[in-house]
């Protein structure tokens, strides 16, 4: 099979193999899987795509944001039979992915925020504006248009976890500073392709929140700590020395995060046993919030790990924020929110935990 190469991670005790194709219009697409995936390629056109924007930076804020027009373009809810995400079946229409069948597929956004050439910016006065250089991957679960993180199973998961350990290390040798992979899913998140899938975005400079982070990491924040302390009355349990708890100081109803008890620096650096813990609570905590809000979820879930080279202290955790309060209520982020970043947070933590271990018991 041309192009296939087996990944230095062996999650489960299996391999997992990577075979790489460039679709017509210039994009990577990389499918994943337990076995090669040596099947015939489809039919495939060349579409014009998106180069990127550009990133301003907000003088008071000092932070820098995307602009990116062409996004208003993207694919909207599409029909089941206009399934971009899903596979190219002998006769049938064109998708992202040429191919018949696969396990999990990776491939560059047609719709793009950053893009690794991004060359153009407005030249505006008093203000500093920049190409939006960078990555932005689609991540494809399944070939199956519904399901979840839990659903997919176990197995799935960890061939999940293997493929972006590749493409941290793949992003990280391109240029990027920080390496972002995150799950936007249900209507109440702005999700426009309802087919189970996440996203990694690769950024040419380490966002604001994630270097506040890593200089609270440098300044000796012992998340260790943190969770050890949390554990007894705030934790959800422990999996291959990976820890779910809902943090003391969470922001959003029903919060939680997943760390392995000992520093880690991003999903790289642990072991192949914290990472089939991982695996098993990305599946557990979705299958808890579905059954707690009596529906598919909306959350916000991202890796936050170290950026580029590493980071003296830093602890790795995968954080899910719900979007909702309650069953058909939404945790909106109205004004004091949004333009202080003073969250108020309707569910007490200590509540919420008591919730969620009664419906992971249950």
């Amino acid at each position: 099979m041309s192009g296939a190469i087996a990944l230095d991670r062996s999650l489960g005790g299996r391999a997992t193999f990577r075979r790489d194709h460039r679709k017509a219009d210039g994009r990577m697409l990389h499918l994943y899987g337990r076995e090669p995936n040596d099947l015939p390629l489809q039919s495939e056109s060349a579409d014009e795509i998106a180069q990127g924007g550009e990133i301003r930076h907000h003088p008071l804020r000092d932070e820098w944001n995307v602009y990116a027009a062409h996004r208003q373009n993207r694919t909207f809810k599409p029909s089941a039979a206009d399934d971009p995400l899903a596979p190219t079946l002998p006769g049938g229409p064109e998708t992202e992915i040429p191919f018949e069948s696969f396990e999990l597929a990776i491939f560059e956004n047609k719709f793009a925020a950053f893009y690794p050439s991004a060359s153009d910016a407005s030249a505006l006065p008093g203000i500093t504006s920049e190409p939006a250089k960078g990555a932005c991957d689609v991540v494809v679960y399944a070939p199956d248009a519904s399901g979840s993180l839990h659903t997919i199973g176990q197995d799935r998961r960890e061939v999940l976890l293997a493929a972006l350990i590749d493409r941290y290390e793949t992003l990280f040798a391109a240029g990027c500073d920080y390496v972002l992979p995150f799950e936007n899913r249900g209507d109440e998140v702005g999700v426009t392709l309802h087919h189970p899938h996440g996203q990694i975005y690769g950024f040419e400079r380490t966002p604001v929140i994630q270097q506040r982070a890593v200089d609270a990491f440098a300044s000796g924040y012992d998340l260790a700590a943190e969770i050890t302390a949390a554990l007894p009355d705030y934790g959800l349990g422990e999996e291959g020395g990976v820890a779910a708890f809902v943090p003391r100081f969470a922001r959003f109803p029903y919060e939680v995060w997943l760390a392995p008890r000992i520093r880690r620096e991003g999903p790289w650096d642990c072991s192949d046993e914290e990472l089939e813990g991982l695996a098993h609570w990305l599946g557990e905590i979705t299958r808890c919030y579905d059954a707690l809000f009596q529906q598919p979820a909306a959350t916000m879930m991202a890796f936050h790990a170290a950026p580029r080279g590493g980071s003296n202290g830093y602890h790795f955790t995968v954080q899910f924020y719900p979007l909702l309060r309650a069953p058909g209520r939404v945790k909106y982020l109205a004004s004091v929110e949004q333009h202080t970043g003073t969250f108020t947070v309707d569910v007490m933590p200590e509540s919420a935990v008591g919730v969620l271990r009664d419906v992971a018991d249950g």
